[in-house]
């Protein structure tokens, strides 16, 4: 069997390290897994691709992440290097390598340059595998690949590996095009895991566990696998992913869209729903308002979501940043299909959605040249942001609008003060937070998003050392830091955020070079 189909069974997890062994072909696996239940499957990709080893030889990473390795840089903070021996890896890349030894060779700052050795290749290094409790999130998979997307062109095996999540995303949504996160798929052999979170809750359309993870509806999971193709095309030109399994899942997709951009009352007062999503009683997940449902919305041209990037509960349905992301990928997907010469009327139906979703979002979430956070289409507005991108912060990064414009000028400055609810600042750190952890613990993650919108220096610095300063000498990045105590942080190691940070550094290698390198010379990987 070819590796590119081997590879559907490719999964990221940002949160589970892993334990790889490749064979060859499926029967070979479950010989292997019959030998030894420390032995888990894998995918043969060749010399730097996957790597072999087996669950004795390699630590866990949770536990490795938990205390400083290998030797410290030569900054003032000393970071570690926290990367694992190459043979434990999960992806080995030359090309990453390589982009690893340019940048730091240049880096003003040792801890910058370590933190960046680090956080690049966290995703290969830690997350490609399917693995015991391991799931698959359509928006952390997108968000932390797209840092590698100059490299396709030099690195084949990356591009396999992009080749073969996609494919197996577009059959996940073919399937459950409501949900976010997805177990190992059969053909891995491996049993899926039970998530706790999900018993007791009640889904409709109904799912079966045994293939979904979780199935909180987030319409930014759809914009990452529509931003992951896209990436991959417009980096390789290679048309091959645009098969009938991916375009099932376009399909449904725009059956998505049109659904939830309906409002919630018919003419008749009959309510109207595509999609429930409540917890029972005794379950570790809250029940919903109005039986699963959520907050009622009316008709603006947007399109609602049950469910915010960080997996919390939506106030209001209408999630600006994730309708602005949805306008930017729409548009990206018709600019695609066009280039390859496929899917005229889906190009075309992309177009007028993007249209119209833009439109509502200019017309119905801005007052005063601020952006609500969340709106309902009755008058309704949650003015705030969370850190989980997409976020209002990160519309630049998005591609929504540019760092300059006004009303994004205006709301950053809100955002970044106590007009924000989720805003903290304290003794060591500051930033944006949200309720899914405590309130006075903001994400490194909004960190970066403010560096993505914006050009003056002063500021891009000063983000940029809240975040190195606050790994608690560990030289990983967390998932939220105490604002007084930089020992107190959640997730010791969270790849995504890693990913976020590694190519944010790549865009000030470019856009900024004499912040960060002893020279003023852009780097771009693969072109300087």
């Amino acid at each position: 069997m070819r590796a590119e189909r081997l590879l559907d069974l490719i999964g990221f997890n940002p949160y589970i390290p892993p334990t790889l062994l490749v064979t060859e072909n499926f029967t070979q696996m479950k010989l292997n897994l019959q030998k030894s239940s420390a032995i888990v499957a894998g995918v043969l990709l060749g010399t730097s691709g996957i790597v072999q080893s087996q669950a004795q030889d390699c630590p866990d990473y949770t536990t490795f992440a938990a205390s400083p390795q290998g030797n410290p840089s030569n900054g003032r903070l000393g970071l570690p290097l926290m990367r694992p021996v190459p043979a434990c890896r999960t992806f080995n890349s030359t090309a990453v390598e390589q982009v690893i030894g340019n940048i730091t060779v240049r880096m003003k700052d040792p801890d910058v340059a370590r933190l960046f050795e680090n956080a690049f290749p966290n995703t290969l290094d830690t997350t490609v595998k399917y693995f015991n409790a391991v799931s698959q999130w359509l928006r952390d998979t997108g968000n932390q690949l797209v840092q590698y997307r100059s490299l396709l062109t030099m690195d084949p095996d990356l591009a396999t590996l992009f080749r073969g999540v996609i494919n197996n995303e577009a059959r996940y949504i073919t399937q459950f095009p409501y949900c976010s996160s997805f177990q190992p798929p059969p053909e891995s052999g491996l049993a899926p895991t039970v998530n706790a979170p999900a018993i007791g809750v009640i889904v409709n359309p109904p799912v079966d566990n045994l293939t979904v993870f979780e199935c909180k509806y987030e319409i930014d999971s759809l914009c990452s696998f529509l931003k992951l193709s896209t990436t991959y095309y417009n980096a390789t030109k290679d048309a091959s992913i645009l098969n009938d399994n991916w375009f099932t899942a376009i399909d449904q997709i725009f059956q998505v869209i049109n659904n939830q951009s309906q409002g919630s009352w018919d003419e008749n007062f009959n309510f109207i729903s595509y999609y429930n999503w409540t917890g029972s009683a005794g379950s570790l997940s809250p029940p919903v308002d109005n039986g699963g449902n959520g907050e009622p919305k009316a008709f603006t041209g947007m399109v609602g979501t049950h469910h915010r990037p960080s997996d919390d509960l939506s106030t209001f349905a209408f999630l600006t940043p994730a309708n602005a992301m949805l306008v930017v990928e729409l548009n990206n997907l018709a600019s695609m299909l066009d280039d390859a010469g496929q899917g005229a009327n889906i190009s075309q139906s992309a177009k007028e959605w993007s249209s119209k979703i833009n439109e509502s979002i200019w017309a119905n979430t801005l007052i005063d040249n601020i952006f609500a956070y969340e709106t309902n289409g009755y008058g309704g507005r949650y003015v705030m942001d969370d850190a989980n991108v997409p976020s209002l912060l990160s519309l630049p990064y998005l591609g929504f609008l540019d760092m300059d414009h006004p009303a994004y000028v205006a709301t950053r400055e809100v955002l970044l003060s106590r007009k924000n609810p989720y805003f903290a600042a304290g003794l060591n750190f500051s930033g944006i937070g949200g309720p899914h952890v405590q309130a006075w613990s903001p994400w490194p993650m909004s960190r970066v998003s403010a560096i993505f919108g914006t050009d003056d220096d002063t500021e891009i610095l000063e983000s940029l050392y809240l975040i190195v300063n606050n790994t608690d000498g560990l030289g990983l990045i967390h998932e939220s830091v105490d604002i007084f105590d930089e020992t107190e942080f959640t997730r010791t190691w969270f790849a995504w955020a890693n990913s976020y940070f590694a190519e944010m550094i790549l865009d000030l290698a470019e856009r900024k070079p004499g912040l960060i390198f002893t020279d003023a010379v852009s780097y771009v990987p693969g072109q300087s």
